[in-house]
């Protein structure tokens, strides 16, 4: 099975025969004007939303001072301390950057461009060792108040792509809806 069959294919070259030319469509003709949605336009502190669309559908949507029952809501960027609130995301940092390695970057390093000094690194260690805690855990911790974008372009310069795509996927896929449940 070809990927031409079954998936669409865009053709973006004009001089191309498949290329449908916009030009040659009348106006409207994809959608008469009554009943496009219209971009709402700011009038002060009260958006009016000009057209057929009723401004009373979109209040309904708004969020009021943070909480509302029909949040619409975007989460906003993840701190390391939401992150520390889901332990199958903890559980998969810690095994790819708990393990010491001489030529893989791991929480050290990454404990390190954070400002982590020698000392620190050196006893953070050796209290970790042979416990059930775990170092990267402990790091995270330290610095909770970051946000995880913060960590994932560590990933980037240290480059490890693993963290990096377990990172880049929580943020994506688990976040949203972490935040919606808690908001």
């Amino acid at each position: 099975m070809s990927l031409k069959s079954t998936h669409p294919v865009q053709v973006t070259e004009p001089q191309d025969p498949v290329t449908l030319q916009l030009t040659s469509m009348p106006p409207g003709y994809l959608t008469p004007s009554s009943e496009r949605i219209q971009q709402p336009v700011d009038s002060g502190s009260k958006y009016v939303y000009p057209g057929t669309i009723s401004s009373d559908l979109f209040k309904e949507l708004q969020c009021s001072n943070g909480s509302c029952d029909k949040c619409c809501c975007l989460a906003p960027p993840p701190k390391i301390s939401d992150l520390m609130n889901d332990e199958d995301l903890l559980y998969t940092l810690r095994l790819k950057l708990d393990p010491s390695h001489c030529t893989i970057k791991n929480w050290k390093n990454f404990a390190s461009r954070w400002g982590m000094t020698y000392d620190e690194l050196v006893l953070l260690e050796h209290r970790t060792q042979g416990s059930a805690h775990s170092p990267t855990q402990e790091f995270l911790r330290r610095y909770n108040e970051k946000s995880v974008t913060e960590l994932t372009e560590l990933c980037r310069i240290y480059q490890r792509i693993d963290v990096l795509r377990v990172l880049q996927r929580w943020v994506e896929n688990d976040w949203p809806s972490r935040w919606q449940k808690a908001h």
